[in-house]
């Protein structure tokens, strides 16, 4: 993985854009770093499920840590990029970039490595189709 604070721009596809709104905040109007994570497995878990081909479950996240406050309002922009793929399980790096739309700028917020595992409808590990 890259370091944190060097990244230019995003790496991988697109994969959710939110809005922080002010319930997503503190008293202090930035945003929960929960709330953050929560998205950050909304974005990944699509991407993992259209590559399984159905049901995914988050079963580990690695190594994050959060560069900037993210102020109520921000735009924001969580992008994911596949790692590996393996016989029931995908890895992938999600990253949160924040989108400052009156300057055209954008800054990353954090990231983090997520692996998915594909599961059947009992909640049971299955095989990724090829």
């Amino acid at each position: 993985m890259q370091e944190i604070d060097k990244d230019p721009v995003p790496q991988g596809e697109l994969a959710l854009k939110v809005t922080a709104l002010p319930r997503d905040c503190n008293s202090f109007g930035d945003i929960y770093g929960g709330w953050l994570v929560s998205q950050m497995d909304v974005a990944g878990t699509a991407c993992a499920a259209r590559i399984a081909r159905g049901r995914v479950a988050t079963v580990a996240i690695d190594r994050m840590g959060f560069m900037v406050p993210v102020p109520v309002g921000a735009q924001l922009a969580f992008h994911a990029k596949v790692l590996e793929i393996g016989r029931s399980s995908v890895k992938m790096l999600v990253e949160v970039w924040s989108e400052d739309l009156a300057h055209d700028e954008q800054r990353k917020v954090t990231e983090a490595i997520f692996v998915f595992v594909a599961i059947d409808d009992r909640g049971r590990t299955r095989i990724i189709p090829s």
